[in-house]
């Protein structure tokens, strides 16, 4: 499904609603891009020791509707999708779909799993994904490859080595029986490491990458969503945004916003609510972006990213999470 993107700076276009005279009902193609709106997703209540259901139970009901995407974390020898969130994925009364992130090591380089390092931990992996679930599903490989890179020629981590070593976790997932993984290579959303020489070679290729994704946060230097999406910095005059590069570069790949958060600011006890609010503003300005993954946790590396921290808070997440674009189609049922 070709994609038809914008520069960002248009006006909102006028949305049809889900089902016209003649036409067809709203649905997901193949590789999850829903054919109206984007999907509305949340990794629930990170770092506060709950479980997956629980933090998720908690997070929907605060939020005041349900997740159409689960983003969960797994790393090394975890197999995923665990039983809980296998049971969360096909909730007869709300199926979610999962955005599996998971990291293969944190003991061998790139090189070397490119290399076939790891072939048997991807193989026993694959074994469990057949036998387990066979429903579709997001998976990224290494997320936010960026600040892992040197590039000092043999280390093993240059960004070359990164692209070797996702596309061979993916082919070898295929090679394996694993062919209902929709996959997602997931840029940190910086542009100061998007500025750097060797970061267009990170890219795996368009036959192992479904879906490319972002993971900006509003720091002191973002006002609303379009400084999220397009982020730019004055010391990095030549970077156009995140949002227009990815426009540019993969035309016809959907885009996810795959982590955001907005960190509270001292003395601004107003701006998530307000900040909130632009995105209902401006989401439509970017139809490009077909998912919207909010990354909710009292303890996020750099601040406080939970959505209801005030009551003006809680009510501009709920407007936006109710908002029709995010409703317009319905997950896919297993």
């Amino acid at each position: 499904m070709a994609l038809v993107g914008c520069s960002g700076a248009q006006g909102a276009r006028t949305e049809s609603p889900t089902r016209t005279s003649g036409a067809p009902a709203c649905a997901a193609t193949a590789k999850l891009i829903p054919s109206c709106g984007a999907w509305w997703g949340i990794a629930p209540e990170i770092f506060t020791g709950l479980g997956t259901p629980r933090a998720l139970e908690r997070a929907e009901r605060r939020m005041g509707r349900a997740a159409d995407i689960l983003h969960v974390y797994h790393r090394t020898k975890e197999l995923f999708p665990t039983d809980r969130e296998i049971a969360l994925a096909r909730d007869p009364a709300q199926p979610r779909l999962l955005l599996i992130n998971w990291k293969p090591s944190f003991d061998h380089t790139w090189a070397e799993i490119a290399a076939g390092a790891l072939d048997t931990r991807i193989d026993r992996l694959a074994a469990h994904i057949v036998g387990k679930f066979p429903e579709r599903f997001f998976l990224t490989v290494h997320h936010e490859p960026e600040d892992d890179v040197d590039a000092t020629p043999g280390s093993g981590m240059t960004a070359g080595d990164y692209a070797a070593m996702f596309r061979h976790v993916v082919l070898r997932l295929r090679e394996q029986g694993v062919r209902n993984a929709v996959t997602v290579m997931t840029y940190m959303g910086a542009p100061n490491w998007a500025s750097r020489s060797w970061f267009e070679q990170l890219y795996p290729g368009d036959d192992v990458v479904d879906w490319v994704a972002m993971d900006p946060y509003a720091d002191a230097r973002v006002r609303d969503f379009d400084g999220l999406v397009n982020k730019t910095r004055k010391d990095y005059a030549q970077w156009p945004g995140f949002y227009r590069w990815m426009q540019s570069r993969f035309p016809g790949k959907p885009i996810m916003v795959s982590e955001w958060g907005v960190f509270e600011r001292r003395g601004q006890p107003g701006f998530k609510a307000t900040f909130f609010a632009s995105v209902k503003t401006q989401i439509r300005n970017y139809p490009q972006i077909k998912a919207l993954v909010y990354f909710d946790s009292p303890r996020a590396p750099r601040g406080d990213t939970r959505f209801d921290i005030n009551p003006a808070a809680a009510k501009a997440f709920t407007d936006l999470a109710s908002d029709p674009h995010f409703r317009r189609t319905k997950v896919p049922r297993p």
